[in-house]
């Protein structure tokens, strides 16, 4: 079974996620990310209170790189993809992104 990144690098990636959504996703109020079996999944946590589904990242041993798998509501899964870059992994911000502007429209510039 695949481990979890280290405690610190997953306090980095809260922290990095959360800052990233209060620049650019005024709709959230922050995110909630949980670890299991090296994937971190992320959920965005609306102004309301409600929680949404967002991604998931997949760990790749390397802090500034992560596989992306969107959350699809009607397959109340994750599902590998890929990132408008054209490339399955990125940084947790570009993962971030794009699950949001699926589900939340632009972010703010």
């Amino acid at each position: 079974m695949p481990k979890n990144p280290p405690e610190s690098m997953q306090h980095h990636l809260r922290h990095r996620l959360n800052a990233h959504v209060g620049e650019h996703w005024p709709q959230l109020a922050r995110v909630q990310v949980r670890f299991l079996a090296g994937f971190a999944y992320v959920d965005g946590e609306l102004k309301d209170g409600k929680r949404l589904q967002l991604c998931r990242l997949r760990f790749t041993g390397v802090l500034h790189t992560w596989g992306f798998a969107l959350y699809l509501a009607s397959r109340d899964g994750y599902t590998d993809n890929v990132l408008p870059s054209g490339l399955p992994a990125g940084s947790p911000e570009e993962c971030l992104d794009c699950a949001c502007s699926l589900y939340l429209g632009s972010p703010v510039a």
